[in-house]
């Protein structure tokens, strides 16, 4: 299969599990979390859906490799490899909070060349594929134009296990508080990079993240036309730990914002 059929099967693959996610979401029962670490919760719902995502996406694409949230498989690809959070938004999840996600991404080599994310309760299907722009629910999107960071709705997420950060953390958050049409926290990274994706906000920015959170909603927003770095300005966000998601008009600015306050990085 050429890559635009591996990426439409794996479109319909998600939206399948998602569907699964939905229905479990009506009746879950909170006696079923169990705690990774920290403010860190799974359930059996986690599980599940992810095995579901490693044997179907194992079978779009035989020989291919994973790098899974809950470690389903730990099987590397020569070529290619994906990467999963199979409910992005767990938190969220348990609570009845309805904002959480799948994120699938493929990378081959060192390229991700294909990002899905699916936003359950509003049944949205962001996605990209190389060589074209970025979709929602079929359609083109691209990032906000023409705003700059003052006229900018700005999401982030805040940390819920490495609080060595906070005050530099709560630094940025108030000058931008100050300085922008306001902040918002939803709970799902993947989530917030496909807003800002389809121009829903202006940037996104958190620290103390993993790949499956941020890899498939990164290039979403770079095939809609957005640019993405970790705090320094590098380009090693998927394994960086941080991320800073922009429309092209704000990123300059934001940028330098988080690297005259984010002290303790430096």
């Amino acid at each position: 299969m050429n890559l635009n059929t591996i990426h439409q099967e794996a479109i319909k693959l998600v939206k399948e599990v998602g569907e699964f996610i939905r229905h479990e979401s009506e009746n879950f029962n909170t006696d079923n979390v169990e705690h990774k670490g920290f403010n860190d919760l799974v359930s059996y719902v986690d599980k599940e859906a992810e095995k579901r995502l490693v044997e179907g996406l194992g079978e779009i694409l035989p020989g291919s490799g994973f790098i899974a949230e809950e470690d389903t498989s730990n099987k590397k690809g020569e070529e290619f490899n994906w990467i999963i959070d199979p409910l992005d938004g767990t938190t969220n999840f348990v609570h009845g909070l309805p904002v959480f996600s799948i994120s699938v991404a493929l990378q081959q080599n060192d390229e991700i060349v294909s990002g899905i994310v699916l936003e359950i309760n509003r049944n949205e299907c962001f996605e990209a594929v190389k060589g074209e722009v970025s979709k929602l629910n079929g359609k083109p999107i691209s990032v906000s134009k023409g705003l700059d960071l003052s006229q900018s709705l700005i999401a982030t997420g805040f940390p819920y296990n490495d609080f060595d950060k906070m005050d530099d953390y709560l630094s940025i958050l108030k000058h931008l508080m100050q300085n922008s049409h306001g902040l918002r926290r939803f709970g799902s990274a993947a989530v917030d990079l496909a807003y800002v994706a389809c121009g829903r906000y202006e940037a996104y920015f958190e620290y103390n993240l993993n790949a499956w959170d941020v890899a498939a909603g990164s290039f979403i927003v770079q095939q809609a036309g957005g640019k993405v770095s970790r705090f320094n300005g590098d380009d090693d966000f998927i394994f960086g730990r941080e991320i800073v998601s922009c429309s092209a008009e704000v990123y300059e600015e934001l940028l330098i914002i988080i690297q005259n306050l984010w002290i303790h990085n430096q």
